[in-house]
Formats: C-alpha cells, sequence, structure tokens
C-alpha cells in the first residue's frame, strides 16, 4: 500500500504542477498587482509546498518505518487539503465573469487532480491509523 500511495500522490502533483504552469502562464503573478486574480500568492504556493513536504514525510517513512513520519505526513496533508479546498471553492466561485488566469483551468484536470488527492489522502489515513 505505500508504494501505491506513492505512486497516487505522484498523479495528484503531476495534475498539481499543470494547473500551476497554467496559473503562471496566464499571468497570475502579474495578475497580484491588479487583485484579478482570486487566488493569493501565499495560497497558490503554500499549497504545494505543504503537499511536497508531505510527500518528503512519507517517503521518509516507507524509507525508515518510523511512525512518527506518518503522522507528520498526514498533518502537513490535512493543512495542503484546507488550502486547496480553499481554492477550490475560489475557483468556484469565480463565475462567467471572472477575469483570472485561473479561470481558464481545464474542469478535467481540476476534478482529476481533487480526485486524486482524495484518493490519496484515505490511503495514508488508512495507514495510520492501521499502524
Amino acid at each position: 500500500m505505500r508504494t501505491v500511495t506513492v505512486a497516487v500522490w505522484l498523479v495528484t502533483a503531476g495534475f498539481g504542477i499543470y494547473l500551476l504552469s497554467l496559473w503562471l502562464a496566464g499571468g497570475g503573478l502579474r495578475q497580484q498587482k491588479t487583485k484579478v486574480t482570486r487566488f493569493p500568492t501565499a495560497l497558490i504556493f503554500m499549497h504545494p509546498a505543504l503537499g511536497v513536504s508531505s510527500l518528503g514525510s512519507w517517503v521518509a517513512f516507507v524509507l525508515t518505518a518510523r511512525g512518527g513520519y506518518i503522522w507528520l505526513s498526514l498533518g502537513l496533508l490535512c493543512l495542503a487539503a484546507l488550502l486547496g479546498f480553499a481554492m477550490f471553492t475560489r475557483w468556484i466561485g469565480g463565475g462567467r465573469h471572472a477575469r483570472g488566469a485561473e479561470q481558464g483551468f481545464p474542469v478535467l484536470a481540476v476534478i482529476l487532480h481533487g480526485l486524486s488527492a482524495v484518493v490519496t489522502f484515505i490511503l495514508v489515513l488508512l495507514a495510520a491509523t492501521t499502524m
């Protein structure tokens, strides 16, 4: 189950990197100055930073089998999930008149990123509670 979790996590990260690259290419950082985007810079960069940190903790758990790493991973993943949910609700609430770079996100990519993130969270939670 540990290896499957890493694989699903990498799929989640892949979709996240794709969405971040679309946001950056669409002028997301430039739009911060004019407040066109609904995504604050801290939110944009803390979500993936927490996700990558959580993945690093999970890999440390897989390599060492120390229980502390799995709980650290779960805690960081909870924070990343909360920020991801905040981004999702801001994206959904944009409406058809929104002009930010995030409005060009492909719906399928957002859905796949979210679904794979939920599967990742469930796998990590199961691993933590059965340890």
